[in-house]
């Protein structure tokens, strides 16, 4: 457990604002690991990956925490992971567009545009004026290689799934 402690009398906040520290001072005199840094970033991933995972065993409806974990995963590229935890959370909380949005947002990235493209046309079909679906939309069909978007955006009517 990490405790600060306030310390008063040591230092005023003008003494602090004009001394300048360099990294070799803050570190003691030795340089800083990049091994190390990479080690502890990694635990402090699974640490959240854990954590989030435990809240979603809890609260399987829980959109934040699916689409925080999506995330870790797809930074260790683990995308079928993260498209695994964005379908589990559409289950418990179907038609919710941040979830459709980030399950899109996956697709994508796999290079999997069409079945994004639905996802972001649901979301349109329950909020129509949604920017976020409708840029990804957007995007989605400028990734996959169409053209005329304008058209494309056209098609889109609030009642299309």
């Amino acid at each position: 457990m990490l405790t600060i402690v306030m310390l008063t009398g040591c230092a005023s906040p003008s003494d602090l604002s004009r001394q300048q520290w360099s990294t070799s001072d803050l570190a003691g005199g030795k340089e800083f690991d990049p091994a190390m840094h990479e080690r502890i970033s990694r635990a402090l991933v699974h640490a959240d990956e854990q954590s989030l995972r435990a809240t979603l065993d809890q609260q399987p409806d829980n959109v934040s925490a699916a689409i925080s974990l999506a995330r870790a995963l797809l930074a260790r590229n683990s995308s079928d992971e993260a498209l695994q935890v964005l379908n589990e959370v559409l289950l418990a909380a179907p038609g919710d567009l941040r979830a459709l949005n980030a399950k899109g947002v996956v697709l994508d990235q796999q290079g999997r545009h069409e079945e994004a493209q639905v996802l972001y046309r649901q979301g349109l079909a329950i909020e129509p004026t949604n920017s976020m679906l409708r840029n990804n939309l957007e995007l989605s069909a400028a990734l996959e290689g169409k053209t005329d978007i304008r058209n494309f955006n056209q098609e889109l009517q609030p009642g299309d799934e």
